[in-house]
């Protein structure tokens, strides 16, 4: 079977969970060709963790997620920039403004995933989604700008995106406001199903994904 690195984010920002690793290693769990890590939410240590999970697992697939606390539904990420501008500070309290992601890179990499495909296929399994075009500026546009540059310049056979989740009720209800979110159970569903589509899918659909972001 291909092999599937999965990513998610430890928590952040004041948060005690984050959905995005809740899925990520619940979905790990239900499936033996799924690898499942958690990246530190750091600028400087994210991308060092990343490539070691990279190198280790040998993955034909790299799937990412992060939280975008708001977003009302699963957004598979479709470009990535060469930019960090952080709104809030990091875990370990960094907070770089106006830098590049890699020195010299290219402005931006598009993903490598099937992202209308996946999105099609997420709903038709009853889990809202759309395609997003901006995965911001913060750790999450980092590590996804940072795995396509390092697929690109050292593992040209392997294919990668980012997708974002929303916020778990969990979170919401802690917070004690009103906010979208998505139970992580229906969260991983979504991501199964864009692993699977990922992997049997190379082609995109040359249609409209619908609202996007």
């Amino acid at each position: 079977m291909a092999k599937v690195l999965m990513t998610g984010f430890a928590p952040f920002g004041g948060e005690s969970v984050n959905p995005s690793w809740q899925a990520v290693s619940l979905l790990g769990a239900r499936r033996e060709d799924v690898a499942a890590v958690e990246l530190p939410c750091e600028f400087s240590a994210s991308l060092p963790a990343l490539r070691r999970a990279v190198e280790e697992h040998g993955p034909s697939l790299v799937v990412c997620v992060g939280q975008a606390g708001g977003r009302l539904d699963v957004t598979p990420e479709r470009v990535a920039i060469n930019l960090v501008d952080a709104r809030i500070p990091d875990n370990a309290g960094a907070q770089p403004v106006d830098v590049p992601v890699v020195d010299g890179g290219p402005a931006a990499y598009f993903t490598t995933l099937p992202v209308k495909a996946c999105v099609a296929a997420i709903r038709a399994a009853g889990v809202p989604a759309s395609v997003s075009h901006t995965a911001g500026t913060y750790v999450c546009n980092q590590v996804f700008y940072g795995l396509m540059h390092l697929l690109a310049t050292e593992f040209p056979d392997v294919r990668g995106g980012f997708v974002h989740v929303p916020f778990s009720p969990e979170q919401v209800a802690a917070a004690g406001k009103a906010a979208p979110s998505l139970g992580v159970d229906r969260i991983a569903d979504a991501l199964e199903v864009l692993v699977d589509t990922a992997l049997k899918t190379t082609e995109d659909l040359a249609v409209s994904a619908g609202a996007e972001h």
